[in-house]
């Protein structure tokens, strides 16, 4: 019998060494989880201030007139959601990347947080890309011109904006699946009842 007890303290060390190899990697494994969605929430940072600044500096003058960005309500409204956007992403990013066990307020406070900013910049992208369609195609029926015919330096770089604050949006789509995913793996799954 003293035998046996050999073999399980031997067998239970074992398992214990096992046991903790698995909490060491599974810890470094949740480290890379949190350097990887930190970089995913730094990189609409990068994006967002980008499109910002090209939109910023998106004015023309010609012989007809002067058009910059600020005289369109819509490219007002792309530049504040970059703004906002990128914002919230670095304080994102650096409260992801900290060491620590996320908590349910803070899963709930990041899901919202991701969902509403997406939708944010979502709604931005969107008309301002109306605003751009107009602009490029006119409207006949109204007997509105192209104005990016007069002004297309100005179009240009508005697409520039548009187009990087679209790819911004498929960052923040992936960053909410990721943080409806540890939001909801936090509660168990429902228990089915048969009728």
């Amino acid at each position: 019998m003293a035998m046996d007890n050999t073999e399980i303290k031997i067998h239970g060390g074992g398992g214990e060494t096992s046991l903790r190899q698995e909490d060491e990697s599974h810890s470094d494994n949740k480290s890379g989880m949190r350097s990887a969605e930190a970089i995913l929430r730094l990189l609409p940072v990068i994006l967002c201030v980008a499109a910002l600044v090209l939109m910023l500096k998106d004015s023309e003058t010609n012989e007809y007139a002067s058009l910059s960005y600020s005289k369109l309500g819509a490219f007002r409204y792309l530049v504040h959601a970059n703004g906002i956007c990128a914002g919230y992403s670095l304080i994102a990013a650096i409260i992801s990347a900290m060491p620590r066990p996320i908590t349910m307020s803070q899963a709930w406070t990041f899901f919202f947080f991701d969902q509403v900013l997406t939708y944010l910049i979502l709604g931005a992208g969107a008309v301002a890309t109306q605003v751009l369609y107009l602009a490029d195609k006119g409207d006949k029926t109204i007997t509105w011109s192209s104005a990016c015919d007069s002004f297309g330096v100005f179009c240009h770089k508005a697409t520039a904006s548009v187009v990087i604050t679209f790819i911004a949006v498929l960052c923040y789509a992936l960053i909410s699946i990721i943080s409806s995913y540890k939001l909801f793996t936090k509660y168990d799954a429902p228990l089915s009842t048969h009728l």
